[in-house]
């Protein structure tokens, strides 16, 4: 029988394309056993008892358990690791424009001194990877083939391809002070809220970048102005913000050593097209009875 499958709240292209080539059929909600949900949790609509599995569209789905939209009678799955490989290189690509001084070549234009002084290599640094998932995975080869030494930081201490050294999140504290840039790549929980502040800022070297490409809120942004305006570290690339978008007036726009990209690391214009093969995938699995890639844990926000 083909497995009878809902993409909503509309029938996206490569969605229904990636159903379709997994020997799916698309059907309305009321028809589905598996419900493909590509809209906000606002929007999340009440389920028929039929549907057994939802997949969702983002990695991180701390919105979707606030709304309480998630229940224990049906598997659940969001999209950790799928976007990976674009994340990795944006967070790479923002890394090294910091470095490199890209950012204030643009701002600056030929204003040799001040640039040339302030350029540092990423070779020969170590970087750590604060939740080292699948975006850590692709992250860390990028970094070793440009000369850093790479540290995971994830919840387990699971090894990391990739990774000369992997902690766990516990660790971090006494992690901070041996490292020279930072990528976040954490999800949003209570855990990691703000685990970037004062004391962390002041624990790490007045060279270091701090790249942002999981949550705004994993970062204070407060404290991070303070220590970008003293001196305290060099800089910090986001590519999110909390709030999105920054206001007009935040503070940090008016910084020359901070870059801020508009939450494109994985750019929402192509991200059913990402998203589509891993639907398919776990579209086939799901129908030959076997374990699905990502599942969500209950009680777990990711």
């Amino acid at each position: 029988m083909t497995l009878p499958v809902a993409v909503e709240p509309h029938h996206d292209e490569h969605l229904v394309a990636a159903v379709e080539g997994a020997g799916g059929r698309v059907v309305t909600l009321d028809e589905a056993r598996v419900l493909v949900w590509i809209g906000p949790p606002a929007e999340f609509p009440e389920l028929p008892d039929a549907v057994e599995w939802v997949a969702l569209k983002t990695a991180g789905i701390e919105d979707f358990v606030s709304a309480g939209v998630l229940d224990g009678r049906r598997l659940w799955t969001n999209a950790s690791g799928f976007y990976a490989e674009n994340v990795a290189e944006h967070a790479l690509a923002l890394l090294l424009a910091g470095l490199r001084q890209i950012n204030t070549a643009v701002l600056r234009h030929w204003d040799k001194d001040r640039i040339d002084t302030a350029v540092r290599s990423l070779h020969g640094s170590t970087v750590t990877i604060v939740g080292a998932g699948g975006i850590g995975a692709s992250l860390a080869p990028r970094l070793r083939a440009c000369g850093a030494r790479v540290v995971a930081v994830n919840r387990s201490g699971r090894e990391v391809p990739g990774a000369h050294e992997v902690r766990r999140s516990s660790e971090l504290a006494d992690v901070w002070g041996s490292t020279d840039h930072v990528v976040l790549a954490a999800p949003a929980t209570p855990e990691t809220h703000h685990m970037i502040n004062a004391d962390s800022l002041a624990a790490l070297p007045d060279h270091a970048w701090i790249v942002n490409v999981a949550r705004g809120p994993l970062v204070d942004e407060g404290a991070l102005y303070d220590a970008l305006t003293e001196g305290r570290i060099a800089g910090a690339a986001l590519d999110v913000t909390d709030p999105e978008p920054p206001p007009t007036d935040h503070p940090l726009w008016s910084l020359p050593n901070v870059i801020i990209t508009p939450h494109v690391a994985n750019p929402a214009s192509g991200l059913t097209r990402e998203l589509a093969p891993w639907v398919a995938e776990n579209l086939r699995r799901f129908a030959a009875g076997e374990e699905l890639l990502s599942v969500v844990t209950a009680g777990r926000d990711y």
